[in-house]
């Protein structure tokens, strides 16, 4: 079996939310697990809203999630390839010239619903003669393009939805080429998906209507050609219910790595949301992968809820190894031997990877101590062992200090917290003790 190609292209007129991550992350994970190919494939023929500020704060977005395409392609490189495929069509009789502005096909389209009719193309530009089209052009008009459609049904083995078709006789003709000569989205993709070979469409349920035309369209321009299998996903819809959207910006991946939240996190909760596999911690993108199953995405709506990330961001956080963060703590100077030890202490209490930079401060910095019960923190510096420091030495030293003053529970280890460490909650000071040291604990405690 040929190793499956499959792509992910997005338009660069915005930057990609959590939806269009998901859509990605199926992609790239159906690669993996198939031990295929992953192309990312930049939609930008729309030159009036694609920019290369997007395109790349997309592949900056992409990144972050840990995906590493084996291609990257721009759409707008590649315009000879569409011009060939539109000179096939027109010499096949599948592509004509249309003159209608957008106002009188709104008003034929309101006209139709008006007698009851479906709003279909009704293909009045086909009936134009030479002499019709030549008119028109010296007034000023300038066509666009449709692909004649074929007027049958289109039937696919869809590999989330199972059987799918659609009567293609119900569609209006597609629109390939603008009045400026600009292609739209349909021909440009199964030009490239020909050429590249694509072998997988994975891709969102709001496209099941495109897959029909673009069927048409691959028989049309390579028909000894095996058409792509067919995937159609359940899309995401925010936590009340709605739609996501690049123009909102809501949740926008570059908006969720800002909040702190941690990636793996966003591509679990984005991946394994809407199936049948619980949403889990991850240590990687391969771990994933594992979890990851076409056959098990779900047919209903996903509902994505953002608060959900911060349980799993910190699920996230708690599996990581210190290999895993060593590249992540170095620039803020968590480095030398005591670096690993600190990770393993905090990470089981961070919600964000930012506060292990202030657990570092408790470790290694000064902090404002908070004293209650001044005699007994003076007792308690008076019990404080003579280093080296190991793992059980706040045993030893709570043990010393429970039998010197009768404390136990929280009146023994509550204020102690309070004074080591600033705060009322955090790490298991067994671990953090012999990090903070003898010199800062005794003066964190009182001393001189």
């Amino acid at each position: 079996m040929t190793a499956p190609i499959v792509r992910f292209a997005p338009s660069p007129t915005g930057r990609i939310h959590i939806g269009n991550a998901r859509v990605a992350l199926f992609n790239a994970l159906f690669a993996v697990t198939q031990h295929g190919r992953f192309v990312l494939r930049f939609d930008d023929t729309d030159f009036a809203r694609s920019t290369a500020a997007f395109a790349r704060e997309i592949e900056i977005d992409l990144a972050w999630l840990g995906l590493k395409p084996d291609l990257v392609v721009r759409q707008s490189e590649r315009g000879a390839l569409y011009d060939a495929a539109a000179a096939q069509l027109k010499e096949q009789g599948r592509l004509y010239p249309c003159f209608e502005t957008a106002e009188e096909l709104e008003k034929r389209r309101k006209l139709q619903q008006a007698r009851g009719l479906p709003p279909v193309y009704d293909r009045a530009a086909l009936k134009l003669s030479e002499a019709d089209r030549e008119r028109l052009e010296a007034e000023g008009r300038r066509p666009h393009w449709r692909f004649l459609l074929e007027p049958k049904t289109v039937a696919w083995r869809d590999l989330i939805r199972g059987d799918a078709h659609i009567d293609c006789a119900s569609l209006s003709d597609p629109v390939l080429i603008r009045e400026d000569g600009s292609y739209l989205y349909t021909l440009p993709s199964v030009v490239d998906d020909i050429d590249m070979q694509i072998t997988h469409i994975i891709r969102g349920e709001d496209h099941v209507t495109n897959t029909a035309v673009q069927l048409q369209l691959f028989e049309a321009l390579a028909a000894d050609w095996p058409a792509p299998q067919f995937a159609h996903h359940n899309l995401l819809i925010s936590s009340e219910g709605e739609g996501l959207s690049k123009r909102t910006g809501a949740l926008s991946i570059a908006s969720l790595r800002e909040e702190g939240y941690e990636a793996l996190a966003v591509a679990a909760l984005a991946t394994l949301t809407g199936s049948s596999e619980a949403v889990r911690a991850v240590r990687s993108l391969d771990e994933l992968a594992e979890h990851f199953d076409l056959a098990h995405v779900s047919r209903n709506p996903a509902r994505f809820d953002p608060s959900d990330l911060d349980a799993l961001t910190h699920r996230a956080l708690a599996l990581l190894t210190f290999e895993d963060v060593r590249e992540r703590l170095a620039p803020h100077d968590i480095v030398g031997f005591k670096a690993e030890p600190f990770w393993l202490a905090v990470r089981g209490n961070l919600a964000r990877f930012s506060d292990a930079l202030e657990w570092w401060r408790v470790v290694e910095g000064e902090i404002e101590p908070l004293r209650e019960d001044l005699g007994f923190l003076e007792e308690a510096r008076a019990l404080l062992p003579e280093e080296p420091w190991d793992g059980e030495t706040w045993s030893r030293w709570t043990e010393a200090i429970k039998a010197k003053t009768g404390r136990k529970g929280r009146a023994l280890f509550h204020p102690l917290r309070l004074a080591l460490t600033g705060a009322e909650k955090g790490p298991e000071l067994a671990a953090l003790l012999p990090l903070i040291g003898h010199a800062r604990a005794a003066a964190r405690l009182g001393g001189e």
